[in-house]
């Protein structure tokens, strides 16, 4: 679960990194100003939607440093896609343990997050 009051502290962050007012900041991501409010103040919590539209428009803002505060703001320079033509190629890595058997943990569900908001979702 993110801790809210501390996901509060870290958006508070980023706007004020940009030098945006909450209302300005709303409105660049597209939400209304009392959704900021109502996050700042600790009487809601983020949706994942909210979030993603965070990311959408500021590329320097990491998804983990954003909702668990791990990680760097802003984040070390990205590479920003010139083209939406495909979409990225999600890295999969496999690894096992030498302690652990490879039936003791059986992949249950992968969900893979596309910066235009899209995901895809495979269940075993």
């Amino acid at each position: 679960m993110v801790n809210t009051d501390e996901f509060a502290k870290r958006l508070q962050l980023v706007i004020d990194y940009y030098g945006e007012s909450a209302s300005s900041f709303a409105e660049k991501i597209g939400v209304q100003r009392s959704s900021i409010s109502h996050i700042l103040s600790g009487r809601n919590k983020p949706s994942l939607e909210f979030v993603l539209k965070i990311l959408s428009s500021f590329p320097e803002v990491e998804l983990y440093w954003l909702l668990n505060g791990k990680g760097s703001f802003p984040a070390p320079e990205k590479s920003i896609q010139t083209t939406l033509e495909l979409p990225p190629t999600p890295v999969v890595t496999t690894e096992t343990k030498k302690s652990e058997s490879k039936t003791d943990k059986v992949i249950e569900r992968i969900v893979i997050f596309y910066s235009d908001g899209s995901f895809e979702n495979y269940q075993n």
